[in-house]
């Protein structure tokens, strides 16, 4: 029998794998078809293979008041828009400095679970680990940073209202969505998300310029699938075990696992630099998590005597 905790460990390098390999297949299937309708078919598909796991597991969705508020909010601020701002920013600012950008999710978090749950307290130790992890994110990209606020300020704002409306997200379903399943929870959301972008595509923009070939289907099927199903699922699993705070640090990994990525299938450049800040990462989240550490270590030796 695998122990809860080796599933959470699991789940959590899961999500940190897939998400940081998304950033590719979004590059790839983004040199064929248009931001607005390869997010939209990607959101659509993955809720008819929601449907179908949904049908097999035999889960049924849930329809009460506060599920079908919780389904409208997700489906909006989880993917509409903030997918949709990201897209748009990435015509302005480089991919680096959108990821550093994006990578502010983690004091979202926090500030948001201070609002939401004032009791909580956020420990020295996840704090000083958020930090140190985000001065890694800086490192692996400062060296090609350019920062031209004249041109890019626009992209900036919408990348950083992205990022805290996924925090808001993850605190609001943290909160209220306990009673919903991880993977019914997806169905409604991404459904309404599909529709809405696919819609928008056909009013904003030219299908011309959509390429429908083998990269492009099998970009949309993979983030379709393991970027979305697969992730989104794990996330909210995970969100109701662990703290969120050390949840939200995977932002910090998706990065690291972009860049190695397209070191390796790009041909990209892969520095010490890299080397430092992915580091400093590492050591970040095992800072947060050190308290967490030191008790499962303690459990183990007290059952060991």
């Amino acid at each position: 029998m695998i122990s809860e905790k080796l599933k959470i460990a699991a789940g959590y390098i899961l999500i940190c794998l897939i998400w940081g390999s998304t950033w590719l297949a979004i590059r790839v299937g983004l040199d064929y078809l248009t931001p607005l309708i390869s997010s939209g078919i990607r959101f659509f598909l993955a809720s008819i293979f929601v449907f179908i796991f949904m049908k097999f597991a035999g889960i049924k969705l849930q329809k009460d008041p506060a599920s079908l508020k919780l389904y409208l909010i997700l489906s909006l601020f989880s993917f509409v828009i903030p997918f949709a701002l990201v897209y748009w920013a990435e015509q302005f600012i480089p991919s680096g400095l959108a990821s550093i950008v994006f990578a502010v999710m983690p004091f979202c978090v926090i500030l948001f679970s201070k609002i939401a749950f004032p009791d909580d307290r956020i420990s020295f130790n996840q704090l000083f680990g958020v930090i140190l992890g985000f001065s890694g994110i800086v490192i692996i990209f400062s060296e090609n940073l350019t920062l031209d606020l004249s041109k890019q300020l626009l992209g900036i704002i919408a990348v950083l209202v992205s990022s805290a409306m996924q925090a808001s997200i993850g605190v609001t379903v943290k909160k209220y969505g306990k009673h919903l399943n991880p993977l019914s929870m997806h169905l409604v959301p991404l459904f309404i998300a599909g529709l809405i972008l696919i819609f928008a595509s056909l009013i904003f923009e030219n299908s011309a310029d959509w390429i429908f070939n083998f990269a492009s289907v099998s970009s949309i099927i993979f983030l379709a699938f393991f970027g979305t199903v697969v992730t989104f699922t794990t996330y909210y699993w995970l969100l109701k075990r662990i703290s969120i705070v050390i949840l939200s640090l995977s932002a910090f990994i998706t990065p690291i696992v972009a860049v190695i990525l397209g070191w390796l299938v790009m041909n990209e450049n892969f520095s010490l630099q890299t080397l430092a800040g992915s580091a400093f990462v590492l050591i970040g989240i095992l800072f947060a998590n050190f308290s967490g550490l030191v008790n499962y270590y303690k459990s183990k030796s007290l059952i060991a005597k």
